[in-house]
């Protein structure tokens, strides 16, 4: 049977996902989750941070209500125990506002609660919501929680010019080649690199 959804992978094909490569995506999505707060929060705050989803699931407001633009906050990692850090920029601080001034939740919240538990989401949950926003877009390719992180790569990489080396230290990898693979090479980067002129 035909997949209905024309980002995710059919039987056989891998399952690991896509980042966002666009800038004009990601606008696309903001706009799609303007009358969301808690959701564009979550956007917002993944491809701006690159920290897993599941240790954004895991914030409670009190963490992040106070913190002003240059702020941050230490987090203590899921998967690897190591400490990183949750940076609050200007577009972030934006958004925590508006989710705080229109939610108005109280300190024990969960930042992403589940609107029927009050508990976090689940990473489930978080792929569910990510492949329908792409799909609304009609993005093509294979998202989902993973794709916030990724993007946040890609784009600092694409976008900025940061290198896989800052890259790596961010994302707790052990070396900057594992960050390449992460990230991946497209062929178009590849080609534009033949072109320079020495």
């Amino acid at each position: 049977m035909k997949s209905k959804n024309p980002n995710h992978p059919k039987k056989g094909q891998r399952t690991t996902v896509d980042p966002i490569h666009q800038t004009r995506d990601i606008k696309a999505i903001k706009l799609l989750l303007s009358d969301n707060p808690r959701n564009l929060l979550l956007f917002t705050m993944g491809i701006n941070n690159g920290l897993r989803a599941w240790d954004l699931l895991k914030l409670k407001v009190k963490h992040v209500r106070r913190l002003q633009p240059g702020q941050f906050i230490i987090i203590k990692e899921g998967k690897t125990q190591k400490q990183n850090i949750l940076m609050i920029n200007k577009t972030l601080y934006k958004t925590i506002r508006t989710f705080i001034n229109e939610i108005r939740p109280l300190d024990d919240d969960y930042l992403f609660a589940s609107a029927k538990t009050n508990t976090p989401l689940t990473i489930q949950a978080v792929n569910a919501l990510i492949k329908k926003w792409t799909k609304t877009i009609n993005l093509p390719g294979n998202y989902g929680a993973h794709t916030l992180r990724k993007t946040f790569g890609y784009i600092q990489r694409t976008e900025y010019g940061v290198g896989f080396e800052v890259l790596a230290k961010r994302f707790n990898h052990s070396s900057p080649a594992i960050t390449m693979r992460y990230l991946g090479l497209t062929r178009q980067e590849v080609k534009h690199v033949l072109m320079n002129d020495i």
